[in-house]
């Protein structure tokens, strides 16, 4: 019987490898016969300089355990940590410097100020949190990204994959603990989806990064290091060195075992070590994201409104589709 990502329990003594984790993590939307559960109990731990992808059907809970994990929404139950730092129960402020200053954030909308260079939108958040960006480093993510000759232009001046590339160095710019990437291919075309992947992994394995991406396209999750796959609301299976073909293919035998049962059976719903779970290499489509409690993810409630970039370092937007 295969063990699933979530039976992997993680201990205090293992934080040293460990960027993030969850136990017991539950997340629920409206109350009494209403009440929708998006997450269900997970316990997951994120390891540190890995590409984690998080991939599931739509309504899985995909982006919701993202936000959780950030700090951008709330918890129903359960505990979450950065590093050795309980984030769970932190008041709207710490939590706002705590994502300013250790989380990268990278969205399917680009969240570029149009006013703004390229160069100025990569260090608005330190601008905002009154910090002098390390040059070196700033100078390498830079070039890695291949944006020294477009640091002059504005938003509108560039493509797609390139203002992707842009809010790609604005995640990196601070050098973060964990960066989280959220459908981050999701509106550029295949090449410059490609691109962007492929500056993600270079940021994992040359700059020694830690990302987690929830994507829906097996092509994009083959360039992590690990799969995770959820299904109402817990993780159900996982994938080591994943191909786009064996995403795929898992993908297609989990759907038919979600297919094979009837609504309200309960194989329907696959749990923890069930035989229903496929082996590990499984995978999906598309989920949905969480609500936010009102400036839960910002420095600036008018940043928040408008979906532009917080003192966060990343967007003030979170997205209300149900992933």
């Amino acid at each position: 019987m295969p063990t699933s990502a979530a039976e992997h329990a993680v201990g205090q003594g293992d934080a040293d490898g460990i960027a993030a984790r969850a136990r017991g993590l539950t997340k629920a939307y409206g109350s009494g016969e209403t009440t929708v559960l998006a997450l269900d109990s997970v316990d997951v731990a994120i390891a540190r300089g890995r590409f984690t992808a998080v991939m599931g059907p739509s309504g899985s809970g995909k982006s919701t355990l993202m936000h959780c994990l950030a700090g951008l929404d709330t918890v129903s139950a359960g505990q979450v940590w950065l590093g050795d730092t309980e984030i769970t129960g932190l008041k709207d402020r710490e939590l706002t410097r705590l994502r300013r200053d250790r989380i990268g954030f990278m969205f399917q909308s680009f969240n570029l100020i149009p006013t703004l260079s390229a160069a100025e939108n990569i260090t608005l958040p330190m601008d905002i949190a009154g910090q002098r960006p390390d040059r070196k480093w700033l100078d390498q993510v830079i070039d890695t990204l291949g944006l020294r000759d477009r640091l002059k232009h504005r938003p509108a001046q560039l493509s797609g994959g390139q203002q992707q590339r842009v809010a790609c160095a604005r995640a990196l710019a601070s050098r973060p603990e964990l960066i989280f990437a959220d459908e981050p291919t999701g509106n550029l075309d295949s090449r410059a989806g490609l691109e962007v992947l492929g500056f993600l992994r270079e940021a994992v394995d040359d700059l020694g990064q830690t990302v987690v991406m929830v994507t829906h396209d097996p092509g994009a999750a083959a360039h992590s290091d690990l799969v995770l796959f959820l299904a109402d609301g817990r993780i159900v299976d996982e994938m080591a060195r994943p191909t786009a073909e064996g995403v795929l293919e898992r993908m297609k035998r989990f759907d038919t075992v979600r297919a094979g049962s009837a609504p309200g059976d309960a194989d329907a719903h696959p749990r923890k070590g069930d035989a229903g779970v496929v082996p590990p290499q499984a995978g999906a489509d598309r989920a949905a994201p969480p609500k936010t409690d009102s400036g839960a993810d910002s420095g600036t409630d008018s940043a928040a409104d408008s979906g532009g970039v917080t003192a966060d370092g990343g967007t003030g937007h979170v997205s209300h589709d149900k992933d």
